[in-house]
């Protein structure tokens, strides 16, 4: 570590219906992170709140922005010096569904909101049932320490398209709050698609997973050639990185795959998008 690194942890932990147990759970595990440094800190995919299967608690324990959620996170990143990035269940409009959103909050108040657009209607579960999708917006991005980072959520590593709009926005770092539910070769895929991420926009990412029985685990932080620099194994722990700026003109310096690429991402809207969303 030099003084020019910049301090990334991913905390693993599994939240409950219990909010105020949730917000024990990321005081306990931000305040670890800080102790070795990291100067963020990612949370997993429904940070706030959780329940499997889902029900109609999701929206009776959904939240406004300006909420007691997002509160204690901006309380704990002023004492603290650090981002706080978490996934948050919040109020939609309709009342019945929420929004699956991650905050990055710092001591200043939010810094950024991401709204999950790719929904988890796979492998046998309808994340759309109870939740609205994302609008389509440009990328939700921050900087920090030096750093751009970039917002996504879970499902959408399985869409390439989503980290590109990130590294075509400038961002350094892609942050991952997650709920990757276990199943046969999940963990495969998990691994395989962070380090794709990585390797093909040559950008660092971070990524904070609910441990099993329900997640697969395996929080990590990979770097532009899509080495894991610290990662958690099925426990509930947090692993930190100290990243190098640098490291990422280094490695487009040999392999300026973003300046030879022939084509970009444009929106597509499909009738299951617009299905989903009425």
């Amino acid at each position: 570590m030099t003084h020019d690194t910049v301090g990334i942890a991913v905390a693993q932990f599994a939240p409950t219906a219990s909010r105020q147990g949730n917000l024990a759970d990321i005081d306990a595990a931000t305040r670890a992170a800080a102790a070795r440094g990291a100067r963020i800190v990612v949370f997993p995919e429904y940070s706030s709140y959780f329940v499997d299967p889902f029900d109609a608690s999701l929206a009776e324990n959904a939240e406004d922005l300006d909420g007691p959620f997002v509160a204690a996170l901006t309380a704990l990143a002023a004492e603290l010096d650090v981002v706080v990035v978490a996934g948050l269940l919040e109020k939609a409009d309709d009342g019945r569904r929420v929004r699956n959103a991650v905050v990055a909050v710092a001591g200043d108040g939010i810094r950024s909101v991401y709204r999950k657009l790719h929904l988890y209607d796979a492998f046998g579960q309808r994340e759309s049932d109870w939740v609205e999708p994302g609008e389509i917006v440009p990328p939700q991005t921050f900087e920090a320490h030096g750093l751009r980072f970039g917002l996504m959520t879970c499902y959408d590593l399985r869409f390439p398209e989503v980290a590109r709009t990130l590294a075509d926005a400038g961002a350094d770092v892609a942050l991952v709050p997650a709920e990757w539910v276990r199943g046969p070769l999940k963990e495969h895929h998990w691994r395989t698609l962070l380090q794709a991420r990585a390797i093909e926009n040559t950008f660092f990412v971070a990524a904070a997973d609910h441990p099993p029985p329900l997640g697969v685990g395996h929080s990590m932080i990979v770097d532009p050639q899509g080495v894991a620099l610290a990662q958690v194994g099925t426990a509930t722990d947090v692993a930190v990185a100290h990243v190098d700026p640098e490291a990422i003109a280094r490695v487009r310096r040999v392999n300026p795959a973003l300046e030879l690429r022939r084509f970009r991402v444009t929106p597509r809207c499909t009738r299951r998008r617009e299905a989903a969303d009425g």
